[in-house]
Protein backbone atom coordinates (compact mmCIF):
# COMPACT_ATOMS: atom_id res chain seq x y z
CA UNK A 1 0.00 0.00 0.00
CA UNK A 2 1.18 3.52 -1.04
CA UNK A 3 2.28 5.90 2.00
CA UNK A 4 0.73 8.50 2.59
CA UNK A 5 1.03 11.92 4.72
CA UNK A 6 -1.57 13.74 5.65
CA UNK A 7 -0.76 17.87 6.18
CA UNK A 8 -2.62 19.71 8.21
CA UNK A 9 -2.48 23.70 8.37
CA UNK A 10 -4.36 26.72 7.88
CA UNK A 11 -1.85 28.28 5.88
CA UNK A 12 -1.33 27.67 2.31
CA UNK A 13 2.11 28.17 2.30
CA UNK A 14 3.24 25.70 4.92
CA UNK A 15 0.75 23.62 3.24
CA UNK A 16 2.82 23.69 -0.10
CA UNK A 17 6.06 23.82 1.47
CA UNK A 18 5.59 20.61 3.03
CA UNK A 19 4.07 18.95 -0.34
CA UNK A 20 6.98 20.29 -2.05
CA UNK A 21 9.62 18.41 0.75
CA UNK A 22 7.58 15.58 0.95
CA UNK A 23 7.51 14.54 -2.94
CA UNK A 24 10.93 13.48 -2.28
CA UNK A 25 10.43 10.90 -0.22
CA UNK A 26 8.29 9.22 -2.25
CA UNK A 27 5.03 9.66 -0.05
CA UNK A 28 1.45 10.54 -1.57
CA UNK A 29 0.52 13.97 0.73
CA UNK A 30 -2.87 14.78 1.61
CA UNK A 31 -3.75 17.82 2.46
CA UNK A 32 -6.72 19.96 4.66
CA UNK A 33 -6.96 23.25 6.05
CA UNK A 34 -8.12 22.43 9.75
CA UNK A 35 -8.67 19.86 11.86
CA UNK A 36 -11.91 18.72 10.83
CA UNK A 37 -11.35 18.83 7.53
CA UNK A 38 -8.24 16.89 8.11
CA UNK A 39 -10.26 14.31 10.54
CA UNK A 40 -12.72 13.44 7.48
CA UNK A 41 -9.71 13.15 5.56
CA UNK A 42 -7.84 10.78 7.39
CA UNK A 43 -10.60 8.33 7.55
CA UNK A 44 -10.53 8.47 3.67
CA UNK A 45 -7.27 8.39 3.16
CA UNK A 46 -5.79 5.98 6.17
CA UNK A 47 -2.40 8.23 6.21
CA UNK A 48 0.48 6.67 7.01
CA UNK A 49 1.79 9.96 9.00
CA UNK A 50 0.03 13.00 9.99
CA UNK A 51 1.80 16.65 10.22
CA UNK A 52 -0.59 19.19 11.97
CA UNK A 53 -0.14 22.59 13.03
CA UNK A 54 -1.27 23.44 16.54
CA UNK A 55 -3.29 26.70 16.26
CA UNK A 56 -6.19 26.59 13.37
CA UNK A 57 -9.81 27.14 13.29
CA UNK A 58 -12.41 24.91 13.85
CA UNK A 59 -10.40 22.24 15.15
CA UNK A 60 -6.35 22.49 16.30
CA UNK A 61 -4.43 20.06 16.22
CA UNK A 62 -4.32 19.22 20.01
CA UNK A 63 -8.13 18.36 19.39
CA UNK A 64 -7.43 16.41 16.35
CA UNK A 65 -4.67 14.11 17.60
CA UNK A 66 -6.84 13.00 20.44
CA UNK A 67 -9.70 12.30 17.89
CA UNK A 68 -7.33 10.38 15.80
CA UNK A 69 -6.46 8.82 18.66
CA UNK A 70 -9.87 7.68 19.98
CA UNK A 71 -10.39 6.07 16.43
CA UNK A 72 -9.94 2.82 16.00
CA UNK A 73 -8.28 3.04 12.59
CA UNK A 74 -6.09 5.97 13.07
CA UNK A 75 -4.98 5.39 16.70
CA UNK A 76 -1.64 4.36 16.09
CA UNK A 77 -1.06 6.54 12.96
CA UNK A 78 2.05 8.92 14.42
CA UNK A 79 1.27 12.48 14.30
CA UNK A 80 3.33 15.54 14.46
CA UNK A 81 3.03 18.27 15.84
CA UNK A 82 3.57 21.97 14.62
CA UNK A 83 4.05 25.39 16.62
CA UNK A 84 5.26 28.36 16.02
CA UNK A 85 5.13 28.66 19.75
CA UNK A 86 7.04 25.31 21.26
CA UNK A 87 6.89 25.30 24.89
CA UNK A 88 7.42 22.76 27.96
CA UNK A 89 3.48 22.75 28.42
CA UNK A 90 1.79 23.02 25.04
CA UNK A 91 4.47 19.72 24.46
CA UNK A 92 2.85 18.22 27.86
CA UNK A 93 -0.53 18.89 26.52
CA UNK A 94 0.06 17.23 22.76
CA UNK A 95 2.03 14.43 24.67
CA UNK A 96 -1.10 14.08 26.98
CA UNK A 97 -2.85 14.45 23.98
CA UNK A 98 -1.26 11.84 21.91
CA UNK A 99 1.43 13.48 19.46
CA UNK A 100 4.30 11.69 18.64
CA UNK A 101 6.53 14.71 18.09
CA UNK A 102 6.97 18.46 17.96
CA UNK A 103 8.38 20.54 15.07
CA UNK A 104 8.86 24.32 15.56
CA UNK A 105 8.07 27.05 12.84
CA UNK A 106 9.55 27.83 10.72
CA UNK A 107 10.27 24.73 9.67
CA UNK A 108 13.62 23.82 8.16
CA UNK A 109 13.78 21.29 5.08
CA UNK A 110 16.23 19.11 6.43
CA UNK A 111 14.33 19.21 10.09
CA UNK A 112 11.02 18.52 8.52
CA UNK A 113 12.46 15.51 5.78
CA UNK A 114 14.47 13.67 8.90
CA UNK A 115 11.54 13.98 11.38
CA UNK A 116 9.07 12.49 8.42
CA UNK A 117 11.74 9.56 7.35
CA UNK A 118 12.03 8.50 10.74
CA UNK A 119 8.25 7.79 11.65
CA UNK A 120 8.29 6.52 8.49
CA UNK A 121 11.26 3.86 9.06
CA UNK A 122 13.23 5.30 5.98
CA UNK A 123 16.81 5.21 6.39
CA UNK A 124 18.36 8.96 7.24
Amino acid sequence: MPRSVLVVDDSPTIRGFARLLLRSLDVKVVEAEDGAKALDAARAAAPTLVLADVNMPVMDGLSLTRELRKDKALKHVPVLLLTGDKSEELERQGRAAGANEFLTKPLQAAELQAAVRRWLGDPA
